[in-house]
């Protein structure tokens, strides 16, 4: 009885698909211990990286959600000298705008130059908040291709010590360590890729919510100095 082609090919599509990855997991089990410190090492930055851009990414994004009406309540509470509904509109609003113009609010009465300076303050820490563990996504980005390179001369240096201390050199005899080199060396790089890449996100998105604060400090100062009808 005659097989169909189609699925004698699939079969030996599976069957090598399966002896390649059966091949992956053999190399990096016999890769040595300090390949593998390293291989887990590399793994380690992968889910930190991943795990602080996304987390990063969703407190940037709700941190940059202000509602267009918010300052046109804000304005219209204030010049009616309703001030304590200004104050609560703030409070029940969770963005770093809500709570410098809240820092302001509590400040109407003094100099303008204090009411300023109080903002800013609070506008630099809200910054800082923002920005929170994005240095360690920078030096992420930075050290895992070091650490793949770093794996790369290990592994050289075992496939020239095998080379060294065998009598027939064979392409066998080369091979793991020459795996280990290239391995780590592009998971390195793989990484550090992605946590540039990251970062760079995560900056240019925190640039613009810096600029809706900017924003509206700058129309909350300019509400405070308009003339009282």
């Amino acid at each position: 009885m005659l097989q169909n082609p189609l699925l004698l090919f699939q079969t030996a599509e599976g069957l090598e698909r399966q002896e390649e990855t059966e091949n992956l997991f053999s190399i990096l089990a016999e890769s040595g211990l300090l390949a593998i410190v390293i291989y887990i090492i590399l793994f380690i930055l992968f889910v930190v990286s991943v795990y602080i851009f996304f987390e990063r990414y969703g407190a940037i994004k709700r941190a940059g959600k202000v509602d267009d009406s918010f300052m046109n309540n804000i304005r219209a509470n204030v010049q009616s000298g309703n001030i304590q509904g200004a104050k609560a509109l703030c409070q029940t609003t969770d963005s770093p705008v809500a709570r410098m113009v809240e820092k302001g609010i509590q400040r109407i009465g003094k100099p303008l130059r204090d009411i300023d300076a109080a903002i800013e303050n609070v506008g630099n820490l809200e910054i800082f908040k923002l920005e929170k563990s994005l240095s360690t996504l920078a030096s992420i980005a930075g050290a895992a291709p070091m650490i793949g390179f770093f794996g790369t001369v290990t592994g050289m240096i075992a496939a020239f010590y095998n080379m060294s201390t065998q009598q027939n050199v064979t392409p066998s005899v080369l091979a793991g360590g020459i795996y280990t080199a290239l391995l780590t060396t592009a998971m390195g790089l793989a990484i550090g890729i992605i946590a540039f890449i990251g970062y760079n996100v995560l900056v240019a998105n925190v640039e613009k919510v810096v600029f809706k604060m900017e924003r509206s400090t700058t129309e909350f100062m300019d509400l405070l100095q308009e003339p009282t009808a």
